[in-house]
């Protein structure tokens, strides 16, 4: 099965610097969503996880609430574990990252072989170049999927 690899460049624009992140669902994120989010250095986010999920412990425990409180948290879990590496990729974005390309590939080392191959060829090769700033919805940062589809725009 097929993932989209999302590779952004550094802001000075160094390729060595480039970073790969999956984009799709993360088990790790899942599980310890505030953790998670902590690790990847998203401190709001976290903030708010854990705000959540400290409410609904507190509502879990109030009688006649308990199932509100445990929805509650566990739409937390969901929510980080699906859009977390959003999160990650927006966070960058918002740095001074640029969204340089989303590949559709088996593994991540597939991914990076394909990206960087594609990298410095030596050749004279005309590439159109495709003004994306123009266009309002194509701003770097800004997307309008919640991660539900993917960057090839398949369903996940």
């Amino acid at each position: 099965m097929a993932s989209s690899y999302v590779f952004l460049v550094p802001p000075d624009g160094q390729r060595e610097d480039t970073r790969t992140i999956r984009d799709g669902f993360s088990w790790l994120a899942f599980l310890f969503p505030w953790i998670w989010l902590l690790a990847h250095r998203l401190w709001l986010h976290a903030i708010i996880a854990f705000a959540l999920q400290a409410i609904g412990g507190v509502l879990a425990e109030e009688p006649g609430f308990g199932p509100a409180g445990m929805a509650l948290a566990f739409g937390v879990n969901l929510l980080v574990g699906f859009e977390g590496q959003n999160f990650r990729i927006r966070g960058l974005a918002s740095r001074g990252w640029r969204e340089e390309v989303a590949i559709s590939a088996s593994s991540i080392d597939l991914a990076e072989e394909i990206y960087f191959s594609n990298i410095e060829t030596g050749a004279d090769l005309k590439v159109p170049e495709w003004n994306q700033a123009s266009s309002p919805q194509m701003r770097p940062g800004h997307s309008t999927s919640l991660g539900l589809f993917g960057f090839d725009g398949g369903r996940k």
